[in-house]
């Protein structure tokens, strides 16, 4: 697959099939990516586990964090990596071994890994690199036009209501 591009399909296909997402190096600390990202994936309905060895036994935004992926109590449809380029080999060694495989891996922002993407594909696991799904679920539903965004998509859909905030969303519930 070429990871240099996505076709917007693809992106939409996998956030509507994901309910349950594994973040690796989810924090705690309110001002990190991945806080926000965890904090706007729940708020969408997704399912999220947080995993990051400093912090497991305790809680991020209510949900138990755990200290590895094989630690998890369920299988997750999607892991979302929160690791530099360097340490995708290992969280891929990770993955595999995981005893239900994820149907994808999401690699964010700035964070790619050629050969470890190879090996997800050739276990029949959809890759993301250099992406972040909050993004992507904000482009494609129209809501980060709101900011003044080029998001590619135009849509007269009205927003649904949803707990605190209004969204236009790609996922129906």
């Amino acid at each position: 697959m070429n990871h240099d591009s996505y076709d917007d399909a693809y992106i939409s296909a996998i956030l509507n099939a994901v309910k349950t997402i594994a973040i690796v190096g989810a924090s705690a600390n309110d001002v990190r990516p991945s806080f926000f990202v965890m904090k706007y994936l729940l708020d969408k309905g997704y399912a999220v586990h947080p995993v990051n060895p400093g912090q497991a036994g305790k809680a991020i935004l209510g949900q138990p964090v755990v200290a590895r992926l094989a630690d998890l109590s369920e299988p997750v449809d999607m892991v979302d990596v929160f690791r530099p380029s360097s340490a995708i080999a290992g969280v891929t060694d990770e993955v595999l071994a995981m005893a239900t495989l994820p149907k994808v891996v999401w690699m964010q922002l700035t964070v790619r890994d050629d050969a470890s993407a190879r090996r997800l594909e050739e276990h029949g696991i959809q890759v993301v690199m250099n992406r972040c799904p909050k993004i992507e679920y904000a482009r494609l539903s129209g809501e980060i036009g709101w900011n003044g965004i080029n998001s590619r998509v135009i849509s007269s859909r009205k927003p649904l209501m949803r707990k605190g905030f209004q969204s236009f969303g790609i996922r129906q519930r």
